[in-house]
């Protein structure tokens, strides 16, 4: 039965998602945009991390660009290939939910693994649809399956194939997100060290090796994982975003969040009351790689927390077991489990029901993301945020009638001089299609660009995708910093209300510092456009 209830759970989680017809965005254009570079140019042949550089593993993009290359539009890309995890995933979904949960509460772990695959938002609370951070839902449902399996005891079920679960998904980690990598091995060793799980360890280093292997062959060089190690050092030194939230304290203390934390301390405390002492200590050792985890997502979504709900109810002794307090420890730890489970139902249910909304949109209030990119078109954004053309300006300054309050610090990193003149401090913040489209057309009637390259001095290189340009060799689809991709450029541009400011303010501070000959050879309302000296 439980078989059956998961595939039909994949069934109606992803038809809910097909059944549209396309992809319809309701926000995020931009993190979007920046996905959709990666894909169209790993479809066209280049790999992430040898071709341009991410800190994104490349089996984050590889699903979505693998179909792309097929034939199909990028809108249903994404959708089939979310399905298509799912269906990969479903074999080893089942074998866990049985082999480490009791009754109704492994169908809802098995329930939890499918939401997170096959999502289509990336989680805290807000309704509108994204594809936005696709990998962050992916890497947890795979992080899941290898901390259930490692932590869980055993139902039944087979020591090798315990392994394997475990190494293939902890390769997974390192090839889409190597953040989880990183906060969740060493619970996992310790969690099989202590079991003395010594068949488990050794097959899961193989399978973890094998899945290495063949990506290296895939991509034709072992350089592949020092180009990897670069791009990971490259974000990790940024000053354009060190992490894309709260800062660390926030996200574990703040008053959203402060609830699940203090559950998953006590969890740790109730395990080792309850006689769980391996258990607790790798609950742990867990602590802070959640909370790092968390740190490092975008919205600071503790999406663990389910997890920890149903591994505490997991674990509840079956007898009467007391503390030294004389506290019924099956059910305190009841109670911890449901606490946990209501603090990370909000964020649940949005997952769950998002491919139901996205059923649910009406196509005349969408437009195309990419306008005139044929079988691309398939993927759409709310015309009124295509298209509504909105920017954040700064109105005060030295010589403004606001002078008498000004104070530099107010606008660190944004006021920039450049070339002997201030550029105005504006943002673009909705509007990002007629942003791209306005600007691509105006850099193509410069008769400059045809069949050239240019370095953005903004977040996103993105005017590729709406005819201007090429893509450029080296270059991060989303900037992290370094000037990646400068050295292969035939030109600059400098937007002049960019979709950052700050990032703008910082590469051009890093361009100054490289002392780049540049020649300016044009200039818009939109833009100033340079060319690259030898």
């Amino acid at each position: 039965m439980l078989a059956i209830a998961l595939a039909l759970m994949t069934v109606l989680l992803g038809g809910a998602a097909l059944l549209k017809g396309g992809f319809y965005l309701g926000k995020h254009e931009g993190d979007t945009l920046h996905l959709l570079q990666m894909v169209l140019r790993m479809a066209d042949g280049d790999w992430p991390h040898l071709d341009f550089v991410t800190p994104i593993g490349a089996l984050a993009i590889a699903p979505i660009a693998w179909l792309v290359s097929l034939g199909l539009g990028v809108g249903h890309a994404i959708l089939w290939s979310q399905v298509l995890i799912a269906l990969i995933a479903l074999p080893a979904t089942w074998y866990v939910a049985k082999t480490r949960f009791a009754g109704l509460w492994s169908y809802v772990f098995g329930a939890v693994i499918l939401i997170l695959i096959l999502a289509l938002v990336h989680g805290e609370t807000t309704r509108a649809v994204s594809i936005s951070m696709h990998y962050n839902r992916w890497a947890w449902a795979a992080a899941f399956l290898a901390i259930a399996t490692a932590v869980m005891p055993a139902r039944g079920g087979n020591r090798t194939l315990d392994g394997v679960i475990i190494g293939v998904a902890m390769a997974l980690l390192l090839l889409t997100k190597a953040t989880y990598l990183i906060a969740f091995l060493p619970a996992i060793l310790v969690a099989l060290i202590g079991r003395k799980a010594w068949r488990t360890v050794i097959s899961g280093l193989i399978a973890g090796l094998v899945v290495m292997v063949a990506v290296t062959v895939l991509a034709g060089t072992p350089i592949f994982w020092l180009a990897y190690l670069r791009d990971l050092a490259t974000v990790a030194a940024s000053d354009v975003r060190p992490q894309p939230g709260y800062a660390f304290g926030v996200t574990v203390g703040a008053p959203a969040w402060m609830g699940g934390s203090l559950m998953l301390i006590l969890s740790v405390i109730w395990l080792r009351h309850a006689g769980r002492m391996l258990e607790g200590l790798v609950m742990l050792i867990l602590v802070p790689g959640f909370f790092y985890v968390t740190y490092q997502n975008f919205g600071n979504d503790p999406q663990w927390l389910p997890l920890l709900g149903l591994m505490l109810i997991a674990l509840r002794p079956d007898g009467e077991v007391t503390n030294s307090f004389g506290w019924n420890m099956r059910e305190v730890m009841t109670y911890t489990a449901v606490a946990a489970l209501a603090f990370g139902a909000p964020s649940l249910i949005n997952l769950a029901y998002s491919p139901f909304r996205h059923l649910t949109e009406e196509p005349e209030d969408y437009t195309a993301l990419l306008p005139g990119s044929g079988v691309h078109e398939d993927i759409v954004t709310p015309t009124i945020r295509a298209y509504r053309m909105d920017a954040k300006v700064a109105l005060d300054g030295p010589d403004t009638i606001y002078g008498a309050f000004w104070d530099p610090e107010f606008r660190q990193n944004e006021v920039t001089e450049w070339k002997g003149e201030t550029l105005p401090n504006c943002a673009n913040e909705v509007g990002t299609v007629g942003w791209f489209q306005v600007n691509a057309k105006l850099l193509n009637e410069t008769g400059l660009i045809e069949g050239k390259t240019a370095f953005v001095a903004d977040l996103l290189n993105a005017f590729w995708l709406f005819g201007a340009f090429e893509p450029l060799p080296g270059n991060a689809p989303w900037y992290y910093g370094n000037l990646s991709g400068l050295e292969n450029a035939d030109f600059v541009v400098v937007p002049l209300c960019p979709m950052s400011v700050t990032t703008r303010h910082l590469i051009l501070a890093e361009l100054d510092e490289a002392d780049v000959a540049l020649t300016e050879v044009a200039r818009t309302s939109e833009f100033i456009l340079y060319e690259v000296g030898d």
